[in-house]
């Protein structure tokens, strides 16, 4: 890929960007010498790490790299047999150390997860625990060894801090001599060349026998070792070479060891740097919702509300993108500001990224070409050192791409042959996008012209674009339009900004009537495109209203059937019982009437019997009237019935809500609890305010059932919790579930977007506390993937 164009579509800052989330020097180094590649197995290698580190981000949360730094030259001294520092053991252990934390984040999966293509790197390391502890022990610092480093360091240590004690005492003694005193400078004890001294006064040096190390700049004051400490400072001295040399054997035992894991060591710190770059490209892809796109060789893409990555993500507008397929070469047309270079510079620069393993800032299921070379002519080329003009420079540029460029190249032109006399302009644009069509590359290009919207109206397998501009605020809505050539909007700007009719009016008498013909169809094409969308918008909402209440149906018709299910089942059971019943009473009947029979039993015992028996038959027809009783024959059949009015379902001898209003066969949906049932108007029994069968209740349509009603006829299918912050989006989902549960939905969807993933773990989080929610789910393609959940209640 050539430099040039990384440098006009900026993506070097995508680099630069792109460093700040790696740790390690190497990682860093590598980011930004990142570079675009053509083969698509190795993109799609490079794709997929980068996914799955993104995703072990969302589960395990951030990853460091802190303390990986290369120890190549360390093990180059180790292999010729070289003994390492303080310092450069310390290194490796710090690599040790992180090796040791990736090893760690790898296995703090909550849940048995498959292996992805990250596994085989974090299988790999290996954190050399015991070299990794047995430097600790040893070495506390750069320049600090500890005592128990080994057992002769310790006794060396020991005798010196012993020897240090018995020359200090002979020291203080002296200075606490009044005579002695007096000839001191200063009474402290003083170090000179690893040996302990006094300050005396030049003129006393006779006075002080002992051998002089140094003298202060002024010369007033000699630092003397007296003679009494002379023998206690030797031995001193001894003691601390001793304990050099014992430092350097433990320096060479651990160096030793550490030269055992040499080849470890090194693989280590290759698999963490690598880890560090492709965690690096994650973390960075999850600033901006970064997603994977698919990739083809035959040269076309197709990006979803893609953005630019070096906008503020907060106001840029998302723009959908199509070249390649049905057309090799876009023309793009419009008013100044209106975003057509902007949106040039997202093609090429998310291109880019792409084929350089870096998710893009884009929907799901974006698609982008392989392209050989990515071209690009924008901005401002001209060169006073080499006095050139705009026009000259960019047809430089133009020319050095057209001797480059094939079927395999990407092309963006920003106000092609602008700066020149606009017929000859318009004229040699046309012939040069003509010789780009001809060879076969994707081609997008920005222009003013009238002559290229023709050019692409009248041209097989070129489409013209437009950036939307809102005349009546003056201001773009920086959405790419395909398939609509764009009005320049010069006179409209100009009349609203305040220029005067009459001139707007003479400068529309200057152009011809073809253009200004022109002109209107274009404005009226751009009028029948915002009601065309306007209706599709609508009838879009429409489509997912049936969808939801088709749904709802769906659900309502399966807790029907489960209640009759359950109602057959019972009278079943209950048919079984009485016949039970009845079958028990005529074999105690025939029992009694066979022993009274044998026994020549008395009439009388015969009679009670009898009359026993005759009560309990009275006793279930008396029930058995009362149930006919309440069913209320020639009953009144309610005449005027309004949404909510409470009645009783003869057949079923269920109180419920009217839902729906008669149809023409008398046919109404009655709310009976959580069943909804389609009866009769017939079957029914309207219950007044003051009807005794309401039982105390109340009947008004200020009740439940009316509350029932209106939440199930507006309770949406779905709640939005986007920008809400955590406590914001609990305290709204718990009221929306109540009413969704309340309305007897059978499941709701739950908005709460990708980001960070905290808004998403809060929700679930509430969810798994909640006893009406039978489960949850993240929703699946088509649903809103990880951005939406699917709530069921029970």
């Amino acid at each position: 890929m050539n430099e040039k164009v990384l440098k006009t579509l900026e993506y070097n800052k995508i680099l630069n960007q792109l460093s700040e989330y790696a740790c390690s020097p190497e990682a860093k180094k590598r980011c930004l010498a990142l570079r675009p590649i053509t083969d698509k197995a190795q993109i799609e290698q490079l794709q997929l790490q980068t996914k799955d580190a993104l995703s072990r981000l969302f589960r395990c949360g951030n990853l460091s790299f802190s303390g990986v730094h290369s120890v190549n030259d360390s093990l180059k001294r180790l292999e010729i047999g070289a003994s390492l520092s303080a310092a450069e053991l310390l290194s490796i252990c710090s690599l040790l150390e992180a090796a040791k934390r990736v090893k760690a984040f790898s296995r703090s999966e909550k849940e048995e997860v498959p292996d992805d293509s990250l596994t085989g790197f974090f299988t790999e390391i290996e954190p050399l625990t015991p070299l990794y502890d047995e430097i600790k022990r040893c070495i506390l610092a750069e320049d600090e060894i500890a005592d128990d480093a080994s057992s002769t360091l310790r006794s060396i240590r020991r005798s010196m801090r012993g020897m240090n004690d018995r020359i200090r005492a002979q020291m203080n003694n002296m200075i606490n001599n009044s005579t002695t005193r007096s000839y001191l400078q200063d009474a402290v004890i003083t170090m000179r060349d690893g040996r302990y001294c006094l300050p005396v006064k030049a003129e006393a040096k006779s006075q002080i026998p002992g051998m002089v190390h140094d003298q202060s700049s002024s010369g007033s004051t000699l630092f003397i070792e007296p003679m009494a400490v002379v023998n206690l400072n030797n031995e001193y001295k001894e003691l601390l070479l001793k304990e050099k040399d014992e430092i350097e054997k433990i320096l060479e035992n651990l160096s030793r060891l550490t030269a055992n894991f040499s080849e470890q060591i090194a693989a280590d710190y290759t698999i963490l740097a690598e880890l560090d770059f492709i965690f690096a490209k994650a973390a960075y892809a999850q600033t901006y919702n970064g997603v994977a796109p698919t990739f083809n060789n035959e040269g076309y893409l197709h990006i979803k509300k893609g953005r630019h990555p070096l906008l503020d993500k907060k106001k840029v507008v998302p723009i959908d993108v199509m070249l390649g397929r049905d057309f090799k070469l876009l023309i793009v047309t419009g008013p100044n500001t209106g975003g057509k270079t902007v949106s040039l510079k997202t093609v090429g620069l998310l291109t880019l990224m792409g084929q350089s393993g870096l998710h893009i800032p884009a929907s799901e299921r974006s698609e982008l070409g392989i392209f050989e070379e990515v071209f690009a002519d924008i901005g401002d080329e001209q060169s006073i050192e080499q006095s050139l003009s705009t026009f000259s420079s960019h047809m430089t540029n133009i020319i050095r791409i057209l001797k480059k460029v094939n079927d395999r190249s990407l092309v963006l032109f920003d106000e092609l042959c602008a700066g020149t006399d606009p017929t000859e302009g318009a004229a040699l644009a046309i012939s040069i996008l003509s010789r780009l069509h001809l060879y076969g590359a994707r081609t997008m290009a920005t222009t003013h012209y009238s002559e290229l919207k023709v050019f692409a109206l009248s041209t097989p397998d070129v489409e013209n674009a437009c950036c939307e501009f809102n005349v009546e605020t003056l201001s773009p809505t920086y959405r790419l339009l395909i398939g609509i050539p764009g009005k320049s909007n010069a006179f409209a700007i100009s009349e609203k900004l305040g220029l005067s009719k009459d001139l707007i009016e003479d400068a529309k008498t200057r152009i011809s009537e073809n253009d200004e013909n022109f002109e209107d169809l274009l404005a009226d094409l751009e009028k029948s495109r915002v009601t065309i969308e306007k209706e599709q918008a609508e009838i879009n909402r429409y489509k997912q209203e049936i969808q939801s209440l088709k749904e709802r149906l769906e659900q309502k018709q399966e807790k029907l059937d489960a209640s009759r299910d359950k109602i057959l089942r019972d009278a079943n059971e209950e048919a079984f019982r009485i016949l039970k019943e009845a079958k028990d009473v005529a074999d105690e009947t025939i029992r009694n009437f066979n022993k009274y029979g044998k026994a020549n039993a008395p009439m009388s015992e015969m009679e009670k019997e009898r009359t026993r028996l005759r009560d309990k038959m009275n006793a279930s027809q008396k029930k058995l009237a009362d149930q006919k009783k309440n069913a209320v024959p020639n009953h009144k059949v309610p005449k005027k019935l309004q949404i909510g009015d409470t009645v009783k379902v003869i057949s079923m001898n269920l109180k419920g809500t009217v839902h729906t209003l008669p149809n023409a066969k008398g046919d109404l949906y009655v709310q009976m609890g959580i069943l909804r049932s389609l009866v009769n108007i017939n079957d029914l029994i309207l219950i007044d305010e003051d009807s005794p069968m309401m039982s105390g209740a109340k009947a008004n349509k200020t009740g439940a059932g009316k509350i029932r009603m209106s939440k199930s006829a507006t309770i949406s299918p779905e709640i939005n919790l986007i920008g809400k912050t955590t406590d914001e989006a609990i305290a709204l989902l718990d009221k929306y579930l109540d009413d969704a549960y309340l309305s007897h939905l059978g499941s709701v969807r739950i908005v709460h977007g990708k980001g960070t993933g905290a808004l998403r773990n809060a929700v679930h989080t509430y969810l798994k506390r909640q006893k009406h929610v039978k489960s949850y789910h993240l929703g699946e393609y088509g649903e809103g993937d990880a951005g939406v959940t699917i709530a069921e209640f029970k």
